[in-house]
């Protein structure tokens, strides 16, 4: 059996999606999902989120990424280039503000 693709996308959330509860509710999406890497707080009021897994996977929490928790007004939710950026596979965390 081949082995399962697997891709890896950077993402960026803009809106209203800080104190809100965003990240929180990216890693638990993204643990529930089986999801590998990370999301942060960024310093432009924006969240970003790397995320790894298979691509029908990934379009799924792209999806639950756009709607977000509670409270949040998810204005956008665009894709950026993902080279050179870090993560664990098998882990999904919250990072410090960037």
């Amino acid at each position: 059996m081949p082995a399962e693709e697997t891709l890896t996308r950077l993402v960026i959330v803009e809106g209203f999606v800080q104190g809100v509860g965003y990240r929180h509710f990216a890693v638990h999406t993204a643990l529930r999902l089986g999801l590998s890497g990370w999301v942060r707080n960024r310093a432009d009021g924006t969240v970003e989120a790397l995320i790894s897994g298979p691509p029908d996977v990934i379009e799924t929490m792209l999806a639950e990424l756009r709607r977000g928790p509670r409270g949040a007004r998810v204005r956008s939710v665009r894709l950026a280039e993902a080279m050179g950026a870090e993560w664990t596979a098998g882990t999904f965390t919250v990072r410090p503000t960037a």
